[in-house]
């Protein structure tokens, strides 16, 4: 989704989550990152997990994986920077290795990336010969490489449906395998190392309790949660879909069971309702700040590269998935 680029506009959504002193000291730092972008002819997609100032502050393009990947593959920017997690700008690089691919912190990684090795990939393939490996794009680009069909949390289900094979190896993400398993007569082969630091701490037991303490409560779940979360939800899917699922219904109280910054940024599309969250936060994320945001486009840091044998393998499972959308 194009996100807004009037100064004005932007402080407004603000207002719904920061206080006056931090929108004091955020706005001329905002104001300067979009000078950069004009300057550098620079895009900035900002994932749905990212702090309210970065996330509408200085966002071009806002969204899940799926959508901003797709932004990624057609846009016209000379400089991409991504305001997400390592893999994400990797992607970004895998789908233009002409343009500059820029990222505000090298360290900003992920559980589920960290937990498999392209290594990993070819011994699951020795075990399982012939069966197709899906691999959710939280992964290193290494990973991708060796993988048939990338997915997102968006469309892991109808990515799995599209293949002929009886026997799919879904990687790297033991949760959202199970909950594909639950959806598909297909035998789902899962990565058993493969969990989100934050959505592998929400338990069935927390949504019950919360049900106890409101009344006509809309839970939404990300299917990143183990099946206990998400049997008790009233709805699991991606970040995106959370946002399309909250505006076709109306409930006043919303529990998002996710990375607590994806409520904080849906507070100011949504006045009308109550955000509850247990708060359960990104490290990785939370290293890209305004700051570091500013400063990557000032002086061009962090580049992003992938060797291109390994570029040329993961994009045909990256535009894979693309096609299927």
């Amino acid at each position: 989704m194009q996100a807004t680029q009037d100064l004005r506009e932007i402080r407004a959504k603000l207002e719904a989550t920061m206080m006056p002193m931090e929108l004091d000291h955020a706005m001329p730092i905002i104001e300067e990152i979009h000078k950069l972008k004009k300057q550098k002819n620079a895009v900035i997609l900002g994932h749905n997990y990212m702090t309210p100032d970065v996330y509408h502050g200085v966002s071009d393009y806002i969204g899940d994986s799926l959508g901003l990947a797709r932004q990624a593959a057609t846009t016209n920017a000379d400089i991409i920077l991504f305001n997400g997690v390592h893999f994400m700008a990797e992607t970004a690089k895998i789908c233009n290795p002409d343009k500059l691919v820029l990222i505000a912190d090298l360290k900003a990684g992920c559980s589920l990336a960290e937990s498999i090795t392209g290594a990993d990939v070819r011994k699951l393939r020795e075990q399982f010969p012939g069966a197709p490996v899906v691999t959710y794009v939280n992964c290193s680009a290494e990973v991708k490489a060796e993988t048939d069909i990338c997915c997102t949390s968006a469309n892991a289900l109808k990515v799995v449906e599209s293949l002929p094979d009886e026997t799919v190896i879904f990687l790297p993400d033991a949760y959202l395998a199970k909950n594909v398993q639950l959806k598909t007569k297909k035998r789902i082969v899962s990565w058993e190392k493969g969990k989100c630091m934050v959505h592998e701490q929400y338990t069935g037991k927390d949504i019950l309790d919360y049900r106890k303490q409101f009344d006509d409560l809309l839970v939404i779940a990300h299917p990143e949660c183990d099946t206990d979360v998400t049997s008790v939800a009233d709805f699991s899917g991606s970040t995106s879909q959370m946002e399309q699922f909250i505006r076709q219904n109306k409930q006043k109280n919303v529990l998002l069971v996710t990375e607590c910054s994806m409520s904080d940024n849906l507070r100011s599309m949504f006045p009308d309702r109550t955000f509850l969250s247990t708060c359960h936060t990104c490290p990785h994320m939370k290293k890209i700040t305004l700051e570091k945001v500013r400063d990557s486009l000032l002086y061009n840091q962090f580049a992003v590269e992938v060797p291109e044998d390994i570029r040329v393998r993961a994009k045909r499972s990256v535009d894979r998935m693309l096609e299927i959308g």
